[in-house]
């Protein structure tokens, strides 16, 4: 438990230094090649450990199957590790709670923690009800570090920009005042507005950065702490296999390994 500590710590710390490109794994082999290359953390896409299991991103694994996945990835990083546990797998103030609870259990330091109301497509929690679970989730776990999620930009709520980071400044000073450590603005890539969230706000902000975003220092340079990479490191390696599946249809040498590879990798797992 005081290792958990320390690294919450760490990782708590490290956003406040910014700076913090955060890969997001799948699973346990993804997340030992992300420590190999030197990052200082990691974390989870959802979108990547339920496509993995077989089903649909948004909470199509429930928390008991997700937790095992988490706990699996735990054990396999000695980093600091970020769990993203959607919007938490029930609408209530108990239901945030006993899944930063189990997260917390399963060796995660940290959690993304989403808006969206899944019973109603496109639409989001109340501010009350999401400061609420935020309370809950930091009563419940009071070292775990929240990343608190607002999907404004990633539904494209409002009727112009200039309502979108309205609505989304309002909803991010609400998750920092119930609690939570991070304002996750998914969807939000453009330098003007990522300065805009980040005065409005008034503190740690962090975003996901796709191929079409700008470099990370000028997010950074922006007002972002922390940069994540989503599913993209998943797709990217999806597309290499369906290249390599196509070829292997059609001539089994395409298998032979190039270069040094396979020593490569076995060296990360020992």
């Amino acid at each position: 438990m005081m290792d958990q500590t320390r690294l919450a710590q760490a990782f708590r710390e490290r956003h406040r230094s910014g700076g913090l490109i955060l890969p997001n794994c799948w699973d346990a082999a993804s997340a030992r090649i992300f420590q190999a290359a030197g990052f200082d953390a990691v974390a989870t896409t959802s979108a990547g450990v339920a496509w993995s299991r077989g089903v649909r991103d948004g909470e199509g694994l429930g928390r008991e199957d997700m937790m095992r996945e988490v706990a699996a990835i735990a054990r396999a990083t000695t980093l600091p590790f970020n769990a993203d546990v959607e919007a938490g797998y029930g609408p209530s103030q108990a239901d945030a709670a006993e899944t930063a609870r189990a997260t917390w259990a399963a060796g995660a330091v940290g959690l993304n923690f989403e808006d969206v109301d899944y019973a109603a497509p496109r639409v989001l929690m109340t501010i009350p009800d999401q400061q609420a679970r935020i309370a809950a989730i930091r009563a419940a776990t009071p070292e775990v570090v929240i990343n608190a999620r607002t999907d404004v930009f990633l539904l494209g709520l409002g009727d112009s920009e200039a309502e979108r980071i309205d609505m989304a400044v309002e909803r991010g000073r609400a998750w920092l005042a119930a609690g939570a450590d991070v304002v996750f603005l998914p969807g939000a890539i453009d330098p003007v507005v990522v300065a805009r969230l980040a005065q409005g706000i008034g503190g740690p902000i962090s975003l996901i950065a796709g191929p079409d975003a700008p470099p990370a220092s000028i997010l950074f340079a922006a007002g972002a702490c922390r940069i994540s990479t989503g599913p993209y490191p998943m797709l990217a390696v999806l597309e290499r296999l369906k290249t390599l599946a196509d070829g292997l249809a059609k001539d089994w040498k395409v298998m032979s390994p190039a270069g040094d590879g396979l020593a490569s990798i076995g060296a990360v797992f020992g």
